[in-house]
């Protein structure tokens, strides 16, 4: 199911920012979640675990929770899959420069999968994510962002490109 609309409403995001850090708190000093421990139990295939310990990193505004989450969200795993939910994660960890991320929020904008479908912003975060992509992912996106560059016509690759190079990475942002 391909949900589409607009991102979390501001008023919505403050009261959960608010919900948040007051659970948080009571939180840390009891077994606090960390991101290595999530990310452990997503490799050990324990989903609805680690989405649990990623969610209260995630709205802490951890770009790699906010990336993991978004990607758990996508697919379904440990979440109802939710597209909307995931393309909100992505531009979380994406806005702060986290090149999966980046990567991901391309695959979605070139797909319309929870956001509206749109090559330039898929170009866009696709441009990122090979910038700031290690080496080993580096040949993969940069063959994907490529595959979308063919299907822009030349003043759509130039908005795109415009556009990556007048990004700034942001800290510390909670979903959208």
């Amino acid at each position: 199911m391909k949900l589409t609309g607009p991102l979390i409403p501001r008023r919505m995001l403050a009261a959960l920012l608010v919900a948040t850090a007051l659970v948080l708190p009571a939180a840390a000093g009891a077994g606090a979640p960390s991101t290595a421990h999530a990310f452990a139990l997503y490799a050990r295939g324990d989903y609805e675990a680690a989405a649990a310990e990623l969610t209260p990193l995630a709205w802490a505004g951890d770009p790699r929770a906010q990336g993991l989450l978004g990607f758990l969200y996508e697919y379904g795993k440990g979440v109802p899959q939710n597209y909307l939910a995931a393309a909100n994660w992505y531009a979380s960890a994406a806005e702060q420069g986290e090149a999966t991320a980046q990567y991901l929020l391309g695959l979605l904008y070139d797909k319309g999968h929870g956001v509206p479908r749109d090559v330039v912003l898929s170009q866009k975060w696709l441009i990122l994510a090979t910038a700031g992509a290690s080496k080993r992912e580096r040949d993969v996106y940069t063959r994907l962002r490529n595959a979308v560059a063919t299907k822009m016509s030349p003043a759509q690759l130039a908005t795109a490109q415009r556009l990556a190079i007048e990004w700034a990475p942001v800290r510390g942002l909670p979903a959208q």
